[in-house]
C-alpha cells in the first residue's frame, strides 16, 4: 500500500493559524508523512509543503465577482494537481465557501474528507446540510454543541476543543508586555476585525465611540488591536481621513492582541472568534457587527437560525456578553452599552464569572492532539513513528 498523503486547504488567516497547529502534531508523530497545502506561512512553518499561497485578502459574506472568479481558477488548479498527485485525505479548514467546491473535487477522486472547524450551519443556511453530508467523512467540531448538532442530522462528527485553549498563556509575560501599553482609567480595547470589509466599516464606529468615552472620562486610555503591521497601517489611513484622526488617548499596536486584552478593562469587539481570545483572559467586552439596514433586511434575516450570533453567547446559550448584532448606524448604542459596563463594575464582575463557565466546557481537551488522531483514524496512519 501507498504511504498516505494529506492536503490542507484554507483561505483565511483563522484557517492557516488553526491548520498550523494541527499539521506540526502529525509532522511530529509522522516525520515522512507528505502533507501539502494551499494555505498561509504557519501552515508552511508548521511542516506542510505549500503548494500556494493563500488568504491574505479573505473576505466575508458574499464575495465578488473577481473572488468568484479567482476560487473558481484555484478549484481547476487544486483538481489538476491532485490529478497528479494521489491524496489520502483533504482537510479543509473553514471557509465552507470556497472550500466546499475542493471536497467535491476530492470525493469525486475517491479521497476521504475530514473538516478541520465544523462550518457553521447551525448559525445560518441550514440547507448546506446536505451538501456537507455528500461532501465529507469527518466534522472535526471546535465548539462542544456542534457534535450532537451534526450527528442528529446524520454528518458524522467529533468534538475536540478550541486551539485557543490548547495552550496556557504566559501570564508574566503579557503583564511586562501590557504595562509596555501605557496607564489610564479606563483602559479600553478596541477590536475592529481581521478582514478588510469589517475594519473599512467598524473602525470609523470605533473612533467615534471612543472620542465620546474619552470627553465623559478625561482618564480613559484606548489602545487598538491590529493584527498584522499591514492591518495597522490601514487603520492609520482611515483614522486619517476621517475627522478629527486618531483621538488623544488612543494608540494603535499590531500583532499583539493577547497583550492588548490583558492591558484592558473593557473590550469593544467586532464580532468573531477574537471574543473568545478575551474570554480565555476573562476580560469584559461588548461585541457588534456593523452591516447594512437593507442587505440584511433583503437577505441575511432569512438566513439566521440561531437566536444568538456571538460565540460567548451562544456557547452560554443566553445573554452573558453585551451583543449588538445585527448594528445599524451611528455610535450612541455602542456609547450607552460602554458606559453602562464602565458605571457598574458589578456587571463587570457578573460578566466575567459568566466568562469563567463558558471556559470549563473546553476544559481536558487539546484540539490539535485530538484533530491529529481523528486525521490519523481517517487516514489509517500506521503507529506514530
Amino acid at each position: 500500500m501507498s504511504q498516505p498523503s494529506l492536503l490542507f486547504t484554507a483561505f483565511e488567516p483563522s484557517g492557516d493559524e488553526h491548520a498550523a497547529a494541527v499539521i506540526a502534531e502529525l509532522r511530529r508523530r509522522h516525520p515522512g508523512l507528505p502533507m501539502h497545502a494551499w494555505g498561509g506561512p504557519k501552515m508552511e512553518r508548521a511542516g506542510a509543503t505549500l503548494v500556494e499561497r493563500t488568504g491574505d485578502d479573505a473576505v466575508m459574506g458574499l464575495p465578488g465577482y473577481q473572488k468568484i472568479r479567482e476560487h473558481s481558477q484555484i478549484n481547476d488548479r487544486v483538481a489538476a494537481w491532485m490529478d497528479r498527485n494521489p491524496v489520502t485525505v483533504h482537510i479543509p479548514v473553514d471557509s465552507p465557501a470556497a472550500n466546499f467546491p475542493i471536497c467535491k473535487l476530492a470525493r469525486e477522486r475517491g479521497v476521504r474528507v475530514v473538516h478541520l472547524v465544523a462550518p457553521q450551519i447551525w448559525a445560518w443556511g441550514r440547507w448546506r446540510i446536505h451538501k456537507l453530508r455528500r461532501r465529507t467523512n469527518l466534522v472535526l467540531c471546535l465548539l462542544p454543541f456542534e457534535e450532537s448538532f451534526f450527528e442528529r442530522r446524520r454528518v458524522p462528527a467529533r468534538f475536540v476543543g478550541h486551539p485557543l485553549f490548547d495552550e496556557p498563556l504566559d501570564t508574566a509575560e503579557l503583564d511586562r508586555r501590557a504595562a509596555a501599553l501605557g496607564e489610564g482609567s479606563p483602559r479600553i480595547a478596541l477590536m475592529p476585525g481581521s478582514r478588510p470589509s469589517e475594519f473599512s466599516r467598524s473602525f470609523p464606529l470605533l473612533l467615534e465611540t471612543f472620542r465620546a468615552l474619552r470627553a465623559r472620562y478625561p482618564g480613559a486610555a484606548g489602545v487598538v488591536a491590529a493584527t498584522k503591521p499591514a492591518v495597522a497601517e490601514r487603520l492609520q489611513s482611515i483614522a486619517a481621513a476621517s475627522a478629527g484622526g486618531v483621538p488623544a488617548g488612543l494608540r494603535i499596536v499590531p500583532g499583539d492582541t493577547d497583550a492588548v486584552i490583558r492591558w484592558c478593562e473593557l473590550a469593544l469587539v467586532v464580532s468573531g472568534t477574537v471574543s473568545l481570545q478575551i474570554a480565555k483572559q476573562l476580560r469584559p467586552m461588548i461585541i457588534f457587527y456593523q452591516t447594512s439596514r437593507v442587505l440584511y433586511n433583503a437577505l441575511a434575516r432569512w438566513l439566521v437560525a440561531t437566536k444568538f450570533f456571538t460565540l460567548p453567547n451562544v456557547l452560554a446559550h443566553r445573554r452573558v456578553v453585551p451583543e449588538l448584532v445585527p448594528y445599524f448606524g451611528g455610535p450612541d448604542a455602542l456609547i450607552r452599552a460602554a458606559v453602562d459596563l464602565i458605571d457598574h463594575p458589578e456587571k463587570r464582575q457578573q460578566q466575567r464569572e459568566e466568562l469563567s463557565r463558558v471556559l470549563a466546557q473546553f476544559e481536558g481537551r487539546h484540539a490539535a492532539a485530538l484533530a491529529a488522531s481523528a486525521i490519523e483514524e481517517v487516514a489509517m496512519l500506521g503507529p506514530k513513528v
